[in-house]
């Protein structure tokens, strides 16, 4: 650091010291994290109106499904005792799901520790975000197939419900467990 009295002027998010010389390039900032930007993903964003109320509808349309069934008794129900459902791509479907959920887990959450602090936030490896793509299509289909008997052509959008109001509870479920790093920047 070079001596000086210059006055510190926030910029978005670093601090840099206007002296002679001192702000004339980006090699000379203050200190090496405050210098560094947040990535999009570090920066919890505002939910807007319209976000908030497609959530609820995809809640409120998994809740209407679950409560409703084949209108006679509800989604559990039919799933563990009706005759119509087959039952064999219907148990593959549910493999493919928990084994979705396990990979997605284990290297989210398990293989967190070996990562950096200041590393952005990666859902999955490379290596295996086509294995997961293929597995999850793979249950849907595999599901499209095995409650086919019941629903006809209205199991695609019931499931599509389902696994949408799916993705929109999971972000509430696991909000302790991944929280979002903010940087904090020093005040010196």
């Amino acid at each position: 650091m070079s001596g000086g009295s210059g006055s510190v002027i926030p910029v978005g998010y670093m601090r840099q010291r206007c002296n002679n010389g001192y702000a004339s390039s980006g090699d000379e900032l203050e200190d090496g994290m405050l210098s560094r930007t947040p990535t999009s993903s570090a920066i919890p964003r505002p939910r807007t109106w319209m976000k908030v109320i497609e959530n609820i509808l995809w809640m409120t349309s998994a809740v209407y499904i679950i409560y409703l069934g084949d209108r006679h008794s509800n989604l559990i129900h039919v799933f563990c005792l009706d005759d119509r459902i087959k039952r064999l791509p219907f148990y593959f479907g549910f493999i493919g799901i928990f084994l979705n959920l396990g990979i997605v887990l284990f290297t989210n959450f398990f293989t967190r520790d070996t990562r950096k602090a200041d590393d952005r936030w990666v859902p999955l490896p490379l290596s295996l975000a086509p294995v997961v793509t293929l597995v999850g299509v793979l249950s849907f289909f595999l599901f499209s197939f095995a409650l086919w008997p019941i629903w006809s052509f209205l199991t695609l959008p019931l499931l599509v419900s389902l696994f949408m109001a799916f993705m929109v509870v999971s972000q509430y479920l696991l909000a302790g467990l991944g929280r979002i790093q903010v940087y904090t920047f020093r005040a010196d």
